[in-house]
């Protein structure tokens, strides 16, 4: 059986839909599908209040709509690897030298997909095989509760249970996880090329597979039913009664 998240968004209070990363040989169960228009630059996040709406982007190695989910995604070059230095570098000065992003890439491979069809959208019953990623929209209490949990089963030796690092928006959605089998989550949305599609308080927690099981599997035993969470929670229940 699938894991089931529903005790733990009703605890963290998590009303924004979930949503997956999928790579399937068949696009057809994760209907209705939105598509970039061809031709157009279009970020892997304009279609968020689609998702809302229980709609699936669906993208091609031929049809990706931005050309670094392009790169990133599916190993299509767009342009010249200086040319994109350049962008990078004195377009958007995201690095301090073009050294520096060079260095950068090299470090960072495209994702390679097993399938024709990415498809980034709610969560699909009868799927699971084909789940790469799943992802949290919350704010920063909520991040704070889901952090707490990836750290729960988390011993010293293993690979960091939470990363934060630098990447484009669809790279914080599955590229910059080295292995999808580790339990392992990144705080994403942190793009400022892409926050404008989302509400301004809002962050993503993407975890691997595995450690979504985990998040799940957080019971009466954890912190989601002891002092810590509930005192918080009822400190912004307060908070938010005094302002009325």
């Amino acid at each position: 059986m699938s894991p089931d998240p529903r005790r733990l968004l009703a605890t963290a209070g998590i009303a924004t839909p979930l949503i997956g990363f999928y790579d399937a040989p068949d696009p057809a169960p994760f209907a209705p599908l939105v598509e970039p228009e061809p031709g157009r630059h279009v970020c892997v996040f304009a279609p968020w209040e689609g998702w809302l709406r229980g709609e699936t982007l669906h993208l091609t190695k031929d049809n990706f709509g931005c050309g670094g989910a392009g790169h990133w995604l599916w190993g299509v070059a767009s342009r010249g690897r200086e040319d994109f230095v350049r962008f990078l570098v004195d377009g958007e000065g995201l690095k301090a030298s073009p050294e520096l992003m060079h260095q950068w890439l090299d470090h960072h491979e495209p994702y390679l997909p097993e399938h024709a069809h990415l498809l980034i959208g709610p969560l699909r019953e009868g799927q699971a095989a084909h789940l790469k990623t799943v992802t949290f929209w919350v704010d920063a209490d909520q991040l704070s509760l889901l952090m707490t949990g990836a750290q729960y089963y988390a011993s010293p030796g293993d690979p960091p249970p939470v990363l934060a690092p630098f990447g484009s928006g669809c790279m914080e959605l599955l590229p910059l996880f080295e292995d999808l089998s580790v339990p392992q989550a990144i705080i994403g949305a942190t793009d400022i090329a892409m926050r404008g599609h989302l509400p301004p308080g809002l962050l993503a927690f993407t975890v691997t597979v595995p450690m979504f099981e985990r998040l799940c599997a957080l019971d009466e035993r954890s912190f989601l039913d002891k002092p810590f969470w509930q005192n918080l929670r009822r400190a912004r229940a307060g908070a938010a009664a005094d302002g009325d």
